[in-house]
């Protein structure tokens, strides 16, 4: 298995959060809090039921069990091993049929090429170390027509602020240590990403979160948290 497109510190900290990753009040909480948001944007787009869908990073498999109850033939893959673990025990529990394979996204694009007709990446770009690398698999796995939908992080001060001092050391709402600020994303540096990889850009939305209220929402402030939407033309 070739894991060069991965960091052995990230693995070992996801693997090591596999045992709170469905404790909606525990350092997983807040994808727990934000997976409507992402269903709502992939959603407003795409009418799952019947798609054959995969979730790259799928991690303790929050996203992937979203997918799946709306009706995608859902397949999960990750490189931690414990996280992907607790994804299996967890959808086992849950009567959920969900494909989880231990395998980098380059591999899949190699074993099964234009397969998916819908691809998510989200909250996993920032943790590996070529990116770019991640865009290309994803658009070599879609079927011609097919779409993606990215989440991540921007990088400049409000978003070292917001995501990094306030999150982590502040508001303690993720574990210290979760990102590192010279991993963020621009949107213009997803964006070509995505274009050299011979997709079509289209929607982008923000996620913000209210402290007081302790609510998520979206909106087009894209400054911090952010979702993209891709097509792979036909």
């Amino acid at each position: 298995m070739n894991t060069n497109n991965a960091d052995p510190a990230e693995l070992a900290k996801f693997s090591a959060l596999a045992r709170h990753w469905w404790d909606p009040q525990g350092p997983m909480g807040p994808l727990h809090a934000i997976n409507p948001l992402r269903m709502d944007f992939i959603e407003q787009d795409e009418e799952l039921a019947g798609l054959k869908v995969l979730d790259v990073g799928c991690g303790g498999g929050i996203l992937s069990e979203a997918l799946a109850r709306a009706g995608g033939r859902c397949t999960g893959i990750d490189l931690a091993s414990d996280a992907l673990a607790a994804a299996r025990a967890h959808a086992d529990e849950q009567g959920l049929d969900i494909d989880y394979r231990l395998c980098p996204a380059e591999q899949l694009a190699r074993e099964m090429p234009a397969q998916f007709d819908l691809i998510c990446c989200m909250e996993m770009l920032e943790h590996v170390p070529d990116p770019a690398a991640i865009i290309a698999a994803c658009a070599s796995l879609l079927k011609p027509g097919g779409h993606l939908y990215l989440s991540t992080i921007n990088r400049n001060p409000k978003a070292f602020m917001l995501a990094i001092v306030g999150a982590e050391h502040v508001l303690g709402l993720i574990p210290k240590g979760t990102h590192d600020y010279a991993k963020f994303i621009t949107p213009a540096e997803l964006a070509a990403w995505c274009r050299q990889a011979g997709l079509k850009v289209g929607a982008m939305r923000g996620l913000q979160y209210n402290p007081l209220s302790r609510s998520h929402r979206l909106s087009r402030d894209v400054s911090v948290n952010y979702l993209m939407h891709c097509s792979k033309p036909c």
